[in-house]
């Protein structure tokens, strides 16, 4: 008992530490999960809506709560534990509702029914967890008694034993897209009377052939195992106590008759016979009876709940026989039996007859003569009177019916009002409800004579104002003050120099001019036939600046091409790094063309000296790596521009690297490569083009890209699906677009705001962002992305947060947060404004399902009139929520037609315009892209004898063969190629004799065969091909090869991860060493995340006093002294000469101490220097003004100065409670690449 109250201890002190999370939000279609049949019991049990003994409720609450886990994707099993019966001994009237969820939930639903397990201590339920591998159990951490309790304590603990999280049933929310939830990182007993209901049952089967339904199954079952039973105990009393006659009067008053017995189970058969043919709609107008059930008959319902038990449990006793199983959840209605006993009891013997109609009496008889069949040891009696005996079965009650006398009732009732959007919202509901006249005395008293519009705080009688009135203005827009002008200006300067960190964008200047409707651009647009004059002019015209720009490339490739090619023989990594510089400025495909040739030498020339130098030892591949990626540039982005010498001198390059039948398809072998084979192996790389490009060069693979351009963007060539979105914004349509991070979809919300601006000085786009640090990065990327020249009084970008407002109403492009947006749609002062919104962005749309704040988006998403887009990278279900919205977008088109007949008739010729009459599309458009533009790879970081090592964790391994099979691989989980490839070996390696493994092979793969140039579209195929072979191995037999695959590809165990905090500073170290600098740490503890940040600073300042020279504080202390003197010299005398107002004197005595103020500065300055290898950052990064400027901002802030110290050294950290002022240090110098080492606060 010690034992289990500790356990209990144990989770009750674990409770509180669990995390409100969403279950969903990040284990969608990827994570299969369990639920606790009897913890989801429980729960459903103790729902405040669910009255006692209404069992059809109880199933509408299960079967709801399951619908929306399988509407949000939700893959689960539920699992009932034999053991776990023990439970509910004490609640008898449960253990039939038990089963019947168990045999509803398998036969009635397509739901996975785990109900095997006789414990969760059992062999069978350990290796249930290893093989299916669930992310988490759904478990209630409290029961209907201790033992439950206890029961439910013992499965979380042994869940976590076997690593699988624990996430309790109670406390659980749910909304649209999310389900939030607390997450928390004995044989089966024989049963009673087995043998008896085995013989009925049987029996049963034999008077009905034909089948039954279930209750009339359960009906007469229960009933006849029932009296059969209670028979047998009122023998076996009437033997123990017939020497004493006293006794057996006592025995006879406190028990109940059989006669007594048999009218009860009449009742029910009569209460079941009205199950079956009463429609549900007259169930509900049953009357509520108050009356309880006497003590004396509670003996005999439990006897009868353990009896239904017995049945349900032994269902498979009905195998092949007709059993409809349809209405488990349905087999019993209390309050319909308490109505028929209290008319039998009460309305009968006073002479009202209840005509029960010819079908029910009908049923009701053969009900009862299965029952007398079924007992066959004694009669029972005949079906007709259902009572023979007195004795009342409800206790006596003054008021047994639950009524309202019908004089109050008439005074009851609604107020009727007259709105137009309420009709509209409740349709044809209001018709049955009860309203009250006009001329009634409460509605008359409600009645004001007066309508007045009120203007005034009745307390304080100051102007009605709204949230956006309160909220503080950064800026006194109207104030004309020279300094608040100039500060106005520096704001106006530093915006855009954030906003240049953010994206190096050259600023755009936008004139407002019309526009006209746009073709859609998806396809490669057709060449008209004929040009007209003034498109023949501005062809030349283009082509004549093409051509200066070529001569300006030409210059300035010529200048720096000679210094490039030094820097590549001297270190060939950093002078690819400034080619590459050169390559990303430059526009000339002519210019790039050579400089690739160039590099691509300055690497052949490399290579031949690694390898001579290195002869038999392991070979450095980066740098055939940085051939092969000069390789891929020439051949995919240069085609036209290779000229026979090219190709030949490529085809040198792929023989030295090992690769001859690529050199032979590029091109013929000749006489002069015979040399080159002889030293093939001195020279080649030793593995396959297609495995070398797949396994080292991942990240450097070529997406498929369109070669045409369009001329609605001008800095890069947009992908289709890119063009979809422009088209969309073109012909002002809504879309949801879902891409992965940095894929490009955020440029569509520029184009949005380039068209609105061009399109006149008075429409509106709203940029919804979900935090106020996005805001002020969106609003210094648009100040910097556009200048307009605009009216005074007016300003292109805005902002509006909960903190300060900017030209919120002013702009013509506001930044926002959902919470302030709504104020504005919601404030009646504001209406105007919102009429001028023309589109609305909202970014990161996914926060629709987030924890906090979510009703906001779906409000905002349900009150805008205007086209919109909706961004995002991670939401699971995008077809449903596009489904919802465009269900949305439908509502409005219908309103917004019968709004506009009717203001139309009213509108006249001076009013304002009414942005919401510009034409605008309906339609709601689902863009999607899935390809990431840059791979991302897993590794699980920790301690082993006392080092940080770094284990790679393939994707696979976190599934397992179970799963594979039900659901097949997620659709969120990608392989990088590098990690394609170890599948592959994985895969030969675990099965050698594996039939179609040279199939398979990376060199034999038909989507690879005689590339030169592997793309990405290439490997993605190729890492489909092979997760579909081994979804075959499983479905086909082959499923333990395909396990030993899963396990292979696991990380070795992996050591301690504690102590993780005193060992940050070496794991930050260990990653500068590996060059995997910079880094971003999000930390889950706002506390962690300054004191990781100091504690890097610590390790870093001791690393430095280490090194220092024993005298260096000295020598400093003593420099310091010198440098004051000298200082403090110069200044007397430059004091002294400036009251004698003479020329000075002794002028080479001033120009000795100015040499000796600046060289000793020089040495302090070097005694001082942070060493290289004792700081994270990157002093060529930046220069020096621009640090000034950024470090001189948070002079004033609170944590300015700690900030600024910390990034001296490389380092920063951010979270939401700095200032935003220090925020943008932050974000301005790790973008800048200053900062290297950064911590974030991730909620």
């Amino acid at each position: 008992m010690m034992f289990l109250e500790e356990m209990s201890q144990f989770i009750l002190n674990a409770i509180p530490k669990a995390q409100y999370s969403s279950l969903f939000n990040d284990f969608v279609e990827s994570e299969f999960f369990l639920i606790d049949g009897d913890s989801l019991l429980i729960t459903c049990i103790c729902e405040k809506s669910l009255k006692w003994g209404q069992e059809l409720h109880f199933f509408y609450l299960v079967e709801s709560y399951l619908l929306d886990l399988i509407r949000k994707g939700g893959q689960f099993a539920i699992v009932f534990f034999k053991d776990a019966e023990y439970a509910y001994f004490n609640f008898p009237e449960l253990l039939p509702l038990r089963t019947a969820l168990m045999l509803h939930l398998q036969h009635n639903t397509t739901i996975d029914v785990q109900t095997k397990f006789s414990g969760c201590l059992s062999q069978e339920w350990k290796f249930f967890l290893e093989e299916s591998y669930p992310y988490f159990l759904i478990v209630s951490d409290e029961g209907l008694n201790h033992l439950q309790t206890h029961l439910f304590n013992f499965l979380i603990i042994q869940s976590w034993s076997m690593k699988v999280n624990a996430v309790l049933s109670t406390g659980q929310t749910s909304n649209i897209l999310r389900l939030y939830g607390y997450l928390m990182s004995s044989l089966s007993k024989n049963q009673s009377f087995f043998k008896q209901a085995c013989e009925t049952i049987c029996l049963l089967k034999q008077l009905w052939p034909e089948g039954s339904d279930i209750r009339r199954a359960l009906c007469v079952t229960s009933c006849s195992l029932s009296l059969r039973m209670y028979h047998h105990v009122l023998e076996n009393r009437k033997m123990t106590t017939s020497d004493d006659k006293t006794k057996t009067q006592q025995v006879e008053s406190n028990c109940l008759a059989l006669q007594e017995m048999e009218d009860l189970c009449r009742l029910h058969c009569l209460s079941v016979v009205f199950l079956l043919q009463i429609p549900l709609s007259q169930r509900a107008c049953a009357r509520v009876i108050t009356s309880h059930w006497t003590k004396n008959i509670k003996t005999f319902f439990n006897m009868k709940k353990w009896c239904d038990y017995f049945i349900l449990s032994n269902i498979n006793l009905f195998e092949f026989w007709n059993l409809n199983l349809t209405h488990l959840s349905d087999l019993s209605d209390e309050l319909l039996l308490k109505n028929i006993a209290f008319y039998y009891e009460n309305e009968n013997v006073q002479g009202l007859h209840l005509n029960l109609g010819n079908d029910i009496m009908k049923d009701y008889e053969h009900l009862w003569n299965t029952v007398r069949k079924l007992v066959r040891k004694f009669d029972v009696g005949k079906p007709l009177p259902l009572r023979t005996t007195k004795l009342p079965f409800l206790k006596k009650n003054p008021s047994p019916i639950k009524d309202t006398p019908k004089e109050k009732i008439s005074n009851l009732g609604f107020i009727p009002v007259s709105c137009k959007v309420v009709d509209k919202f409740v349709g044809d509901l209001l018709k049955d409800l009860p309203f009250l006249k006009s001329d009634d005395p409460v509605v008359t008293s409600l009645v004001k004579q007066k309508e007045f519009d009120e203007l005034l705080h009745w307390h304080s009688h100051r102007l009605l104002s709204d949230d956006y009135d309160r909220t503080k203005c950064q800026f006194d827009e109207k104030s004309r003050d020279p300094r608040f002008l100039r500060s106005l200006q520096k704001y106006h300067v530093f915006q855009r120099f954030y906003g240049n960190s953010l994206e190096s964008v050259s600023s755009k200047v936008v004139v407002s001019q019309p526009i006209k409707p746009k073709k859609n651009f998806t396809e490669p647009k057709s060449k008209k036939a004929h040009e007209t004059k003034a498109e023949i002019i501005t062809r030349e015209n283009k082509k004549r600046l093409f051509a200066k720009e070529e001569q300006k490339e030409e210059k300035k490739w010529n200048a720096l091409s000679l210094s490039i090619e030094e820097e590549m023989k001297a270190n060939l990594n950093s002078g690819i790094k400034n080619l590459e510089g050169f390559l990303k400025s430059c526009k000339s495909n002519s210019v790039k063309f050579r400089a690739e040739m160039v590099g691509l030498t300055a690497c052949l020339k490399a290579w031949k000296e690694h390898c001579q130098g290195q002869g038999e030892t392991t070979k450095d591949l980066n740098i055939a790596v940085q051939m092969m990626k000069r390789i891929h540039s020439l051949m995919e982005k240069y085609p036209e521009l290779l000229q026979e010498a090219d190709q030949n001198f490529i085809a040198r390059c792929l023989k030295y690297l090992g690769f001859d039948e690529l050199a032979s398809s590029l091109y013929p072998t000749q006489g002069a490569g015979d040399h080159i084979k002889k030293k093939n192996n001195k020279y080649s790389i030793g593995i396959g083009p297609v495995r070398f490009q797949l396994q080292h060069m991942g990240h450097y693979l070529i997406r498929n890209e369109r070669k045409d351009p369009d001329h609605r963007v001008q800095d890069f060539i947009p992908d289709t699906w890119q063009r979809e979105i422009l088209d969309v914004v073109d012909n002002n349509e809504s879309a949801v677009i879902v891409a992965p991070t940095s894929s490009g979809k955020t440029y569509a919300s520029y184009y949005c705001m380039e068209r609105v601006l061009k399109e006149s000085a008075e429409g509106v786009v709203v940029y919804v962002s979900p935090t106020k640090a996005l805001v002020n990065q969106v609003a210094a990327t648009v100040q910097n992305r556009f200048t307009k020249s605009l009216p005074d009084g007016e300003a292109l970008c805005g902002v509006f947060t909960r903190d300060y407002r900017h030209e919120a109403l002013n702009s013509q492009v506001l930044v926002t947060v959902p919470a302030c947006f709504e104020i504005l749609l919601l404030s009646p002062h504001r209406q105007a404004w919102v009429k001028r919104i023309r589109y609305v962005i909202f970014d990161e749309v996914h926060c629709l399902g987030g924890e906090i704040g979510a009703e906001i988006w779906e409000h905002l998403l349900v009150m805008i009139r205007c086209p919109f887009l909706a961004l995002s990278a991670t939401i699971s279900n995008p077809e449903h929520l596009t489904e919802w919205l465009q269900s949305v977008k439908h509502y409005w088109k219908q309103a917004d037609n019968i709004m506009g007949k009717n203001v139309a008739s009213k509108r006249n010729a001076n009013s304002h315009k009414d942005y919401l009459q510009i034409k605008q599309s309906y339609k709601v458009r689902l863009v999607l892209y899935g390809e990431r533009y840059n791979d991302l790879e897993k590794h699980v970081c920790s301690i082993k004898h006392d080092d940080i090592t770094f284990d790679h964790f393939h994707p696979c391994s976190a599934l397992t063969a179970d799963h594979i099979e039900l659901y097949g691989f997620p659709s969120d989980l990608a392989l990088s190629p590098r990690e394609t490839i170890q599948l592959y070996d994985t895969m030969a390696q675990s099965w050698k004799s594996w039939p179609r493994a040279q199939e398979f092979c990376p060199e034999k793969f038909i989507h690879f065969k005689n590339k030169i140039v592997i793309k990405k579209l290439d490997a993605r195929k190729y890492e489909e091909s092979l997760k579909a072979e081994l979804t075959d191995w499983i479905k086909n037999g082959n499923a333990d090869k395909a396990k030993i695959v899963l396990r292979n590809l696991r990380p070795d165990s992996v050591y301690s991860s504690g102590d993780m905090v005193n060992m940050f500073p070496l794991l930050v170290e260990k990653l500068r060493k590996m060059e995997k600098l910079p880094a971003l740490f999000f930390l889950f503890k706002l506390g962690d995340v300054e004191q990781m940040a100091y504690s890097v600073c610590t390790f870093l300042k001791e690393k430095q006093e280490r090194k220092r020279p024993p005298k260096a504080d000295k020598e400093a202390h003593v420099m310091a002294n010198k440098f004051r003197k000298v200082k403090k010299s110069i200044e007397k005398q430059k004091t002294i000469d400036e009251k004698s107002k003479k020329k000075p004197r002794n002028m080479d005595q001033s120009l000795i101490h100015e040499a000796e103020h600046a060289n000793l500065l020089k040495i302090l300055e070097k005694n001082l220097e942070i060493p290289e290898d004792c700081t994270y950052a990157d002093c060529k990064a930046i220069d020096t003004e621009t640090l000034h400027m950024v470090f001189d901002r948070v002079k004033h802030t609170r944590k300015g100065e700690e900030l600024k110290n910390l990034a001296r050294r490389g380092i920063g950290y951010h979270h939401a409670s700095l200032n935003f002022k220090e925020k943008q240090l932050v974000e301005i110098l790790f973008r800048k690449g200053f900062i290297r080492v950064c911590k974030f606060f991730h909620f």
